[in-house]
């Protein structure tokens, strides 16, 4: 199993780098450096997003510290695919998008101590939009403008985990984040007609592309506490902080003056692109801002769990250095969520179903996003269903989230999403001593 899991990871590596990157089709993605990517495994998320659940079989991307209570070595991989729908004020339209979520191994060194490593996505850009509006010039009062973006950041981890006392581990995972952001505006000059549409006057139009290839280490520490009230019920406790960090970005624009044809299409002449000395700009430092999680759950071993956590994020400092948007800013950020499980009979003999972990959370988040004085909050209802494999620790985990992100308030977009996920979760183990007779 570990050869082919090893195999399978290598060759998804390349893959997930370019897959994750195109994991989103948002026109929130525009903003900063792309739609920020749940951190997570699909049995958390389809808790509502919780972090405070751990055990011995399950990789926990969230909270370092569950390392420490690894008794096997755990391989997962997880992929969703997004149906999107958005509303505005102009009409209704729709998207998807498939992606890779997170790739990684982990396993225990030690009774106490911990390890994994993996690569998941950071953020996701990719968009495309377009819009009329004024000039100021009275030979050509309107611009259409089209908007196109794409790409966004991974994260390759590595974490590790130590159980300080029974019951109380702490953890740590450092991760170096990389990637490229591409973002297109093309613009033509004209007016409107009686029935408000836009037509050409001018047969050129301009077209900027700007590249960022960004990098930096961002880190992320935990706590982890677990405490018997009685024989069967388990207060647990966890604790998440990442400390501000930077990402260097290098910057590059290139503006095309566009030659309509006749037939519609584009005639780039020689001579015409041009690439523009951004100066002080063209090396940025972009600050990926604090965040700190708490929260609590009460449950009862291999039956049930319920739990609820709090997030608050510093977002004032985040975007992207080379794309500047008005009415746009970022506020301090926060997000409440709550979820659990239930398991019928996690050792029954008799019925497959009794086995199986039933799933289901709630999340509200205030984004932090402000666009012109309308915030962005996003809300959710998840879902989901841990399928044992065979007789073993292994599993299958299929999830499903509900949720609703904006506003059509202000001439903006409400996005309603439905979220399909899926992952494996397989599980073994290294540095044991076989015997023969």
């Amino acid at each position: 199993m570990i050869r082919k899991f090893l195999g399978l990871l290598i060759l998804l590596l390349s893959s997930q780098i370019s897959i994750a990157q195109q994991g989103t089709s948002s026109p929130y993605s525009f903003l900063g450096i792309g739609d920020l990517k749940f951190n997570g495994t699909i049995e958390n998320r389809s808790m509502g997003g919780i972090s405070v659940f751990s055990d011995s079989i399950h990789i926990n991307l969230q909270n370092p510290a569950a390392y420490g209570n690894l008794k096997f070595t755990t391989y997962t991989l997880g992929a969703s695919y997004n149906q999107l729908r958005l509303e505005s004020g102009a009409g209704e339209d729709k998207g998807s998008s498939t992606s890779l979520d997170y790739l990684a191994v982990a396993f225990p060194i030690s009774s106490k101590i911990g390890v994994g490593f993996g690569l998941v996505p950071f953020t996701s850009v990719g968009y495309s939009f377009e819009g009329i509006g004024e000039t100021g010039f009275p030979s050509a009062p309107y611009k259409f403008a089209q908007y196109e973006g794409e790409g966004g950041l991974n994260s390759v981890f590595f974490s590790m985990g130590y159980k300080i006392s029974k019951g109380f581990s702490v953890g740590g995972t450092v991760n170096y984040n990389f990637g490229t952001i591409e973002n297109q505006n093309t613009e033509f000059l004209g007016e409107l007609n009686e029935d408000g549409l836009f037509f050409r006057t001018l047969n050129y139009g301009t077209r900027s592309r700007d590249e960022s290839k960004l990098s930096g280490l961002s880190y992320n520490l935990g706590a982890y506490y677990e405490t018997k009230f009685n024989d069967k019920l388990s207060l647990t406790t966890s604790l998440t902080f990442s400390p501000q960090s930077d990402l260097t970005s290098r910057n590059s624009r290139v503006l095309t003056a566009l030659n309509i044809t006749g037939a519609g299409g584009e005639d780039i002449s020689p001579g015409q692109i041009d690439e523009v000395d951004l100066g002080n700009r063209a090396k940025t430092d972009l600050v990926l801002p604090t965040r700190l999680a708490f929260g609590a759950g009460i449950g009862e071993k291999n039956k049930w769990f319920a739990g609820a956590e709090y997030t608050l994020q510093n977002n004032s400092d985040f975007g992207n250095g080379l794309t500047i948007i008005e009415n746009v800013n970022y506020e301090n950020g926060s997000k409440i969520a709550a979820g659990g499980f239930f398991i019928p009979k996690y050792n029954s003999f008799t019925s497959y179903w009794d086995r199986v972990t039933y799933r289901a959370g709630i999340r509200y988040e205030d984004t932090g996003i402000m666009i012109r004085n309308e915030a962005i909050n996003d809300f959710g209802i998840s879902f989901g269903v841990g399928l044992p494999v065979a007789r073993s620790l292994s599993n299958v985990n299929l999830g499903v989230e509900f949720g609703r992100r904006g506003t059509t308030n202000s001439g903006l977009i409400k996005e309603n999403y439905v979220n399909f996920q899926l992952s494996l979760s397989l599980n073994d183990k290294w540095f044991v001593k076989r015997k023969y007779n």
